[in-house]
């Protein structure tokens, strides 16, 4: 009989701590939000690298009594008064609050940028020096949006008001690098991260949809005609002074915006000089593929139903959403000055690359050229702006560190 009474009380408890009768209706809808980021992720296949393994985060970290991650561990008021307890996270924390360390400590996103820079070829912005001034202006919608984000505290209103450090976060979406977003993010606003990145690697997915139309918007037919003529031939000497000069040059001015230029000019000098192959090949391959898993996965994680269903995770969406477009409308437009002041020789649609969704957003300055002009090959000139664009958003992010990280 006590053995029955045994059985039936186990019974019991493992019904009454299960999921089942423990869940919330946020929780519940938190975990739809990840069913539809999952299909997105595998149906549409909208940036299935990092976005799927972020859905999958976010189901795990919203399941009842998972105890996988702990937000009060990096985020609550003892965190943020005293520091994060890593001795707590060690002995305490579930797997992702562990995993969630190398966000915390900002080592997953500059190891992300040492595999795009083994992959990347700087050759086209080499040869078009100016081609830099496109990336930087595409920043501009980083700077414009913190300032609007700023705004929204004048109104008053604690739902929809967002403190320096938040408006920074979510201006950088702007830059359309899911990477530097998180980067900056991580020790800006780390409550903010789930909305931010998801925010940030949507819209790098949805490249092709958004860009299109701004520039059609705002350019001629006949300036989207331009050919434009072939990038010279650069040297192999060029392309191995050319990472450790930036590097150099980027830490003297900005030293906060180091880690990730740094990372990206040391995959690049991996890449162009050519002696380190299995180096190369670890950091674009295996290394990249392990850090995307684990950064994506908890990443998701911190998208708690109280931190992610708020008015401010919309606010967040709708602002990241402004400041890709001005990103992308303000690159576009100094592409058009270029075209006046070259005597139109200068296509004025590779300035919407200047964002640095690599190569996504090359690849749609080509197709919309290429629709007026089939002639048209601009992909090689959409490319210089492109990866000028990852340095650019890296640096902006250095910056706004650099005033709001202390």
């Amino acid at each position: 009989m006590e053995i029955f009474d045994v059985f039936i009380n186990t019974i019991k408890s493992i019904i009454m701590d299960s999921g089942f009768l423990n869940i919330h209706w946020d929780q519940a809808l938190m975990l739809v939000i990840s069913f539809l980021l999952m299909y997105l992720a595998i149906v549409k296949k909208y940036e299935p690298l990092l976005l799927l393994p972020i859905a999958f985060g976010m189901m795990l970290t919203n399941i009842p009594g998972a105890q996988m991650f702990h937000p009060d561990f990096f985020t609550g008021a003892d965190a943020v008064a005293n520091g994060v307890d890593y001795g707590q996270v060690l002995h305490e924390g579930g797997l992702l609050d562990i995993l969630y360390l190398g966000v915390k400590l900002q080592i997953f996103p500059p190891l992300i940028f040492l595999g795009i820079g083994c992959m990347t070829d700087f050759g086209p912005l080499i040869a078009n020096p100016k081609s830099l001034l496109l990336g930087a202006a595409a920043q501009a919608g980083i700077f414009l949006t913190f300032l609007g984000a700023c705004m929204l505290s004048f109104t008053g209103i604690e739902q929809v008001s967002f403190t320096f450090k938040e408006a920074a976060s979510i201006g950088i979406i702007g830059g359309a690098d899911g990477p530097t977003a998180i980067f900056l993010t991580s020790a800006l606003a780390p409550d903010r991260m789930g909305s931010i990145a998801v925010a940030a690697y949507s819209y790098m997915a949805l490249v092709p949809i958004i860009q299109p139309p701004i520039m059609k918007a705002l350019t001629t037919r006949k300036e989207r005609s331009v050919v434009m003529g072939q990038l010279r031939t650069v040297s192999k000497r060029e392309k191995i002074i050319f990472p450790i000069a930036v590097t150099v040059i980027v830490a003297f001015i900005i030293p906060d915006a180091t880690p990730l230029v740094g990372m990206l000019m040391l995959g690049n000098l991996f890449r162009e000089s050519g002696v380190v192959d299995r180096l190369v090949k670890t950091a674009q391959n295996e290394l990249m593929n392990i850090i995307t898993i684990m950064l994506g996965t908890v990443v998701g994680a911190t998208a708690t139903a109280e931190n992610f269903l708020t008015v401010k995770t919309l606010l967040i969406v709708a602002l990241g959403l402004i400041a890709f477009c001005m990103g992308t409308a303000s690159g576009v437009l100094l592409g058009k000055l270029m075209y006046k002041l070259t005597g139109g020789k200068v296509n004025p649609l590779i300035g919407s690359a200047g964002v640095s969704a690599v190569p996504m957003a090359a690849r749609v300055s080509q197709m919309v050229g290429s629709k007026e002009n089939p002639s048209n090959f601009l992909l090689m000139h959409a490319m210089g702006p492109n990866v000028a664009g990852v340095i650019g958003s890296a640096v902006a992010a250095g910056v706004l560190l650099n005033i709001f990280g202390a």
